[in-house]
Order: C-alpha cells, then sequence, then structure tokens
C-alpha cells in the first residue's frame, strides 16, 4: 500500500511517470522502508497506463463488491442445530431523541 501511495503522490507532484528511485525518495522522506521487488511489481503493471484510467477501473471494481448486511444476513438465515432453543425475543430499542443545542446557546456568553 505504501508503495502505491509513494507512485500516486509522485504522480500528483507532476512526474507522470515515476521511477523506483522517485518512489524510493518519497518513502524514504517519511522513515518507510522501500521493498525492491514490490516497486518493481507496481511498475511493471502501471507501465504505459494512465493513473486516470486506472483509478476509474478500480472504482467500477470496488462498486460491484457488497457491502452491509451480508454476513448478517447469512447468521439469520442459517438453520439452528438440532435440540437448540428457540431464539430469544430481540428487544426493541426505543429511540430517545435528544434536544440538540443550538448554536445560540453555545455563544450567548461570549460577546456579553
Amino acid at each position: 500500500m505504501k508503495v502505491i501511495a509513494g507512485y500516486l503522490l509522485a504522480v500528483l507532484g507532476g512526474n507522470s511517470s515515476p521511477s523506483a528511485a522517485d518512489i524510493k525518495n518519497i518513502l524514504a522522506s517519511v522513515g518507510a522502508e522501500a521493498d525492491d521487488e514490490r516497486i518493481e511489481l507496481l511498475l511493471s503493471q502501471v507501465k504505459g497506463k494512465d493513473v486516470t484510467e486506472l483509478i476509474a477501473a478500480g472504482r467500477e471494481k470496488m462498486a460491484s463488491v457488497p457491502a452491509g448486511d451480508g454476513a448478517v444476513a447469512a447468521v439469520a438465515a442459517a438453520p439452528a442445530g438440532g435440540g437448540a432453543a428457540p431464539p430469544a425475543e430481540t428487544k426493541k430499542e426505543e429511540k430517545v431523541e435528544e434536544k440538540e443545542e443550538s448554536d445560540e446557546d453555545m455563544v450567548s456568553g461570549l460577546f456579553d
């Protein structure tokens, strides 16, 4: 992850094609160690590609990744064991609405 961050920082700094030395210098400036193998792997994978297009492609892939209640639904749908007791009743939590303080209350004594 730090190698990718170093690469992107170099690109943001105006270097459209950072070298391994550029990435190492960026990582060294913040005290991080550079892994030569990972740097070379990254550079080989992004060679000749536009960073903007890579980010757009990554966003498309992330959009298809499920996020949320998938694990909870899977656990809830799992059948109970043979002699297991019936599930306990769930308590509904009452939502307590707290009165929010207005900005006027916060600064009323500030200029008195």
